[in-house]
């Protein structure tokens, strides 16, 4: 099943499908499921969006929260392809201290 967010950023929605939660829960347990609508929230509401110096064609979307493990980001990453059709969607998501790579593309004032 596939599920969709609301991002504010890229004027879309991005997707999420089954298979990206499953490599998601399986490599970032920390994350999912406990806190899976803050995946959500982050892309309606990031802090930061940087560019992926890994993937030309993604942007490292981030938001802080008191709330999660004491205090950390959390940080989706989504990959935008324009060819054939407009499709943004969550390569993965993961929980961190602090942010390191990528530059800055965008951040709340």
């Amino acid at each position: 099943m596939t599920t969709y967010f609301p991002c504010n950023y890229l004027k879309a929605d991005v997707e999420v499908t089954a298979e990206r939660e499953k490599h998601i829960t399986k490599y970032h347990p920390d994350l999912l499921p406990e806190y899976r609508k803050y995946i959500g929230d982050v892309l309606a509401d990031p802090d930061h969006v940087r560019r992926s110096e890994r993937f030309g064609n993604a942007r490292m979307f981030s938001r802080w929260f008191d709330t999660v493990r004491g205090g950390k980001y959390v940080v989706v990453v989504v990959v935008s392809d324009f060819l054939p059709i407009i499709r943004h969607w969550v390569i993965t998501a993961y929980i961190a201290r602090k942010l390191s790579e990528g530059g800055i593309e965008w951040k709340r004032n």
